[in-house]
């Protein structure tokens, strides 16, 4: 190319002056700098980038060492089976019971007054899998029964083998398996986190104990009525059962069920201080664990869901009402002469042991129907209503239990005068054991009446000790009417103090000299109440020779401090009974079993040696005698009798 053709810039210069001609020059282009100076600027970020990467990757390096050689780190514990629970330190005599919760489950533990666990939730997982991530589906299940026996195995490989992302394998996995399974490094299987409520004891105490869904909600008893607090509180929950009481009480309902082959039974045992159920007992029973599968008959609480006709236990409270009104002494004398009602009689099943006119006294130990129903035509219809309803008899009885029923009781328009005799003597109308034993605690704590509870009223939930004094021996010395301090009972005042130590007398008198003399337990001074009652038909009609028989009690009677209920749904006479299925035969001796059993387990000890003496305070007479300036009810003197025309039955009683 002619030098004229290039740019001025790049023409060749002639040398300047002083440079010789034909000397060599190193001339470089402006634009080739400035690409050299460009390519610097690159090398130097180039430079620096990588210097940046290597100081990244250094720490990177740097951390992966210290997290993976020389200081690793603990794996996560979702990580590794996050179900798995701290293993709990032993204790027998729960000491730590207050304290000790699962650290992988939501529901609270239910525990006995003692710490003992009643209902507690294990943590378990549920296994499933995606079938999209399995590399040979035979392979995985067949590791898989290796872990799981019960697995069906082809069944596993045709839910392995589907196009879905999700498929369950196997429920409730113990630990142990999830770990098992865990190890075997299948991809594809995963574990979700739950929990399995189960129940140690199994049969002990099932209907109060209840149930859980799938879900871990309450579905009935006290895991129902106390679910959610069981859901937002993992303190254990304490109740007021012993389950030691509650397997003697068990033990010995059971052998009466089998010996009588009764179609069932129930027992309750209640502090009538504090209100404690200390052993709630229905027969037949069910395995807690397996809830879902129980039959409704095993299910069904008799102590708080069956309603039955409470018999001559009512009376105690005909006679309670009849002395707190001031309408009854203990020596007026009423008349056991049957009454006809229309095509009906009011009876006794034997006269030839007592006279035709009872003290009020005499009237509770031998348990006669037509004067009971003279009592209650005293007292009247109103104010017989009054007293039931005021002692919770119209209600439901207040307990923890969802299942607790609502008596059935004559309406008031149809309280005639036959509802009133027969209500008298605890017939025509029906209600729960409990509320009988909790009219029954009232009758002889000082006259308040509590309200039952299945929480333990321990002040100080993680004492090893129960706050209440309950352990304290029996051996009372004559003179002391109150050995110890005991708990003061809350509620309302029906009954006077002076009127609740008679009836203590009155129902220490029907165990001594009455109808519940098989109730007796040497040394522990109880007190009580025989009730039979003829059984409702599913059709009505009373079905004749089929026994509802019952006894309530409390002991010691110089001290009440337990109620103890027991009941035999239609039990059948043996030769011991003499062809007999009343109440005095059948459920007093069991009543007397348990006390004894029990009694030791409570700390009381029977007290043989002061025998003589405690009793001689706890006398009454069988036919008191009357003080001076009284007319007493009796022959002539009868306001409530319904043969007298020109008395109307709720006359008020005259005395001179």
């Amino acid at each position: 190319m002619p030098s004229d053709a290039l740019p001025p810039s790049d023409r060749p210069q002639a040398p300047k002056s002083g440079q010789q001609k034909g000397a060599r020059t190193s001339v470089l282009p402006k634009s080739a700098k400035r690409q050299r100076v460009t390519l610097d600027q690159m090398h130097a970020r180039l430079l620096g980038v990588g210097m940046g990467f290597l100081v990244i990757y250094g720490a990177v390096a740097l951390k992966a060492t210290f997290a993976t050689v020389l200081m690793p780190m603990a794996p996560e514990k979702r990580q590794i089976a996050s179900q798995v629970p701290e293993i709990p330190k032993s204790d027998p005599h729960g000491a730590i019971s207050g304290d000790f919760v699962l650290p992988s489950v939501k529901r609270a533990t239910i525990t006995d007054r003692n710490g003992q666990a009643l209902a507690i939730s294990l943590p378990v997982a549920q296994v499933y899998a995606n079938p999209m991530e399995l590399i040979d589906p035979e392979d995985a299940a067949k590791k898989l029964r290796q872990v799981l026996p019960q697995l069906d195995e082809a069944e596993t490989v045709r839910r392995l083998s589907l196009k879905k992302q999700f498929v369950y394998i196997a429920r409730d996995i113990s630990p142990v398996q999830e770990i098992a399974i865990n190890n075997l490094g299948i991809p594809g299987i995963y574990f979700e986190p739950g929990e399995r409520r189960h129940y140690p004891l199994g049969r002990t105490a099932a209907q109060v104990m209840g149930g859980v869904d799938i879900d871990d909600h309450g579905v009935a008893g006290v895991e129902r009525y106390f679910d959610q607090r069981l859901n937002s509180d993992r303190t254990p929950l304490r109740l007021s059962l012993d389950v030691r009481i509650q397997a003697v009480v068990r033990d010995e309902l059971q052998a009466a069920q089998d010996n009588f082959s009764a179609i069932g039974a129930c027992a309750i045992v209640m502090d009538v201080r504090t209100g404690e159920v200390i052993a709630m007992v229905s027969l037949p029973d069910f395995d807690a664990n397996d809830f879902g599968h129980a039959p409704n008959d095993a299910r069904f609480n008799r102590a708080v869901t069956g309603m039955y006709e409470p018999g001559s236990t009512y009376k105690l409270q005909t006679a309670a009402m009849a002395l707190q009104l001031g309408v009854a002494h203990i020596w007026d004398k009423f008349s056991t002469i049957p009454i006809h009602v229309g095509r009906f009689k009011i009876s006794d099943i034997r006269t030839d042991h007592f006279a035709p006119w009872l003290s009020l006294t005499a009237v509770m130990a031998y348990s006669s129907n037509p004067a009971a129903a003279h009592i209650a035509l005293d007292v009247g219809a109103q104010r017989q209503q009054e007293w039931l309803r005021n002692m919770g008899f119209f209600d439901r009885v207040p307990i923890q239990l969802p299942e607790a029923g609502r008596p059935i009781v004559p309406s008031v328009r149809n309280w005639g005068i036959s509802t009133v005799m027969t209500v008298g003597f605890g017939h025509g109308m029906a209600e729960p054991p409990l509320s009988i034993v909790r009219g029954t605690a009232a009758t002889v704590n000082g006259g308040i009446l509590v309200t039952p509870t299945l929480l333990s009223q321990a002040q100080d939930l993680n004492d090893t000790q129960p706050a209440d004094p309950m352990l304290r021996p029996a051996a009372y010395k004559p003179t002391e009417t109150q050995p110890d301090k005991l708990p003061d009972p809350v509620g309302p005042r029906l009954i006077s103090e002076e009127n609740s130590a008679i009836l203590r007398r009155i129902l220490r008198l029907d165990v001594t000299q009455g109808s519940g003399k098989n109730a007796e337990s040497p040394g522990y001074f109880v007190g009580g109440k025989t009730g039979t009652a003829e059984k409702i038909g599913p059709h009505g009609g009373y079905l004749k020779h089929v026994n509802i028989t019952a006894f309530t009690g409390v002991f010691p009677m110089n001290a009440p401090r337990y109620a103890v209920y027991v009941m035999l749904d239609a039990p059948h006479a043996t030769a011991a009974t003499h062809g007999w299925t009343t109440a005095g035969w059948i459920a007093a001796p069991t009543f007397s079993k348990i006390v004894s059993r029990i009694g030791p387990m409570l700390g009381m000890f029977p007290d043989t040696a002061n025998a003589a003496a405690i009793d001689a305070a706890l006398a009454i007479s069988m036919d008191p005698a009357v003080p001076h300036g009284y007319r007493p009810l009796g022959p002539g003197n009868d306001p409530g009798d319904p043969r007298n025309a020109k008395t109307p039955p709720h006359a008020p009683l005259k005395r001179n």
